[in-house]
């Protein structure tokens, strides 16, 4: 597994600022965790999902290909860090879009 953190650099209100994915060994999102500026998340897996977060629907690129569009700043995360984030989410009203 890989665990990655991408910021994304934007104005938007109804759009996440920062993504958490957990990628298997093909780069498939297996779980991943959404922030919104406003405090709240969506969240999603192979077994839930909510507040509007969905599974990729094709393996994730490369965090360098990632990172070739200046709104995006991706990095690599420790597994510790992604599994602080996901236990979080229930920890928090999910707010359905």
């Amino acid at each position: 597994m890989e665990y990655i953190k991408v910021l994304w650099k934007h104005n938007l209100v109804d759009e996440p600022c920062c993504l958490y994915s957990e990628l298997d060994g093909d780069r498939w999102e297996t779980r991943k965790v959404e922030t919104y500026a406003d405090g709240r998340n969506g969240y999603a897996s192979h077994n839930e999902a909510c507040g509007g977060t969905k599974l990729s629907i094709e393996p994730l690129p490369p965090l360098d290909e990632i990172a070739e569009d200046p709104q995006f700043a991706p990095f690599v995360i420790e597994q510790a860090e992604f599994d602080r984030v996901w236990q979080q989410r229930m920890k928090q009203r999910c707010q359905e879009p």
